[in-house]
């Protein structure tokens, strides 16, 4: 009955078509088997490695589609996980205080209106290797004081395990986070609270331009960064910059790296390492109207934690963006 993997995750938007091309264009996605028909909704599958986007949109306003757009503006609303025994996650998820919104379709609240669906593990065979090869993880950010229980919902509901949390300050704001993972190693939610107690920053301006709890960003796992960050921006793509003091000290704090570091700084590619080796991220400047969801690119080179270093700059870099974007 453990959940297994993440089948696809599921994006609602104003415009299928447009979101799915922009996909394409940017990040060598690919269209996978037609959708069967919906009533009322465009549904465009697709794919890259073993990630799988389900890119939907409704123009009914009375269609749960386009209600969620509605209130959040684009975004994740469903995360497929695959289960080894769909309908015994469904009942363990309830019996936990999960809510059930489609018994026959496996759906249950999840954070906020983002659900989760229980769905039969079928780990995707993964495509000729392009830009990207999997979904590393989904951050996803709660109101203050719900991060502990959206942990413990993770750990009883889901059959999780926390394995990393950092309290991390930028400047005079604050917010607290929390990883979980499966068993299985597959299914990784990285949960972030603001600290209300300190000065508003990001994850409260997240909160109030979502209307609540949601998917901040999706990272995608490639093997190889470097490449990946060059085609996406030859297609347009921008990401955040990083000051250049992060690399004259990176020699002192982490010694060699595996990519020069004349090349991340040249990309603005931040790295970080635990005792398995070396991680390496970049984020994108986020395009949605509301600044609320964007994208990460990570390699992973041994490492399988979260860099604490890469965690706090992420914020300081997306503080960077919102100030640039106010002036």
């Amino acid at each position: 009955m453990s959940v297994q993997s993440i089948t696809h995750v599921e994006y609602h938007c104003a415009d299928a078509d447009l979101t799915a091309a922009g996909l394409c264009s940017d990040y060598g996605f690919l269209h996978d088997d037609q959708a069967p028909p919906q009533p009322g909704i465009r549904t465009v599958r697709l794919h890259q490695g073993t990630i799988r986007i389900h890119v939907s949109s409704a123009e009914d306003p009375a269609h749960p589609v386009a209600r969620f757009v509605a209130r959040h503006g684009d975004g994740v609303a469903v995360i497929a996980l695959g289960c080894t025994d769909p309908q015994a996650s469904l009942e363990r998820a309830e019996r936990h205080g999960a809510r059930v919104l489609d018994r026959a379709g496996g759906l249950v609240a999840g954070f906020g209106d983002v659900a989760l669906r229980f769905v039969p593990d079928a780990p995707a065979q993964a495509a000729p290797v392009g830009l990207l090869e999997a979904l590393d993880h989904a951050a996803i950010c709660v109101p203050a004081g719900e991060l502990a229980p959206a942990v413990k919902f993770c750990e009883a509901a889901l059959g999780f395990h926390r394995i990393f949390g950092e309290y991390i300050e930028v400047g005079a704001q604050a917010m607290d986070s929390s990883v979980v993972q499966s068993a299985s190693g597959e299914v990784t939610f990285t949960l972030i609270e603001p600290d209300t107690t300190r000065q508003p920053g990001q994850i409260d301006t997240f909160l109030d331009a979502n209307e609540g709890a949601g998917v901040q960003h999706l990272a995608f796992r490639t093997e190889d960064i470097a490449t990946a960050v060059r085609t996406a921006r030859a297609a347009g793509v921008e990401f955040l910059s990083t000051p250049g003091a992060y690399y004259d000290a990176l020699a002192e704090r982490l010694g060699a790296t595996a990519i020069p570091v004349d090349t991340l700084r040249e990309l603005d590619v931040l790295v970080d390492q635990d005792h398995g080796g070396q991680l390496f991220q970049i984020f994108v400047r986020s395009t949605h109207p509301r600044r609320t969801y964007f994208l990460e690119l990570i390699e992973r080179q041994g490492a399988g934690t979260f860099g604490t270093a890469n965690i706090k700059a992420l914020y300081e870099a997306v503080e960077r963006q919102s100030s640039t974007a106010s002036v």
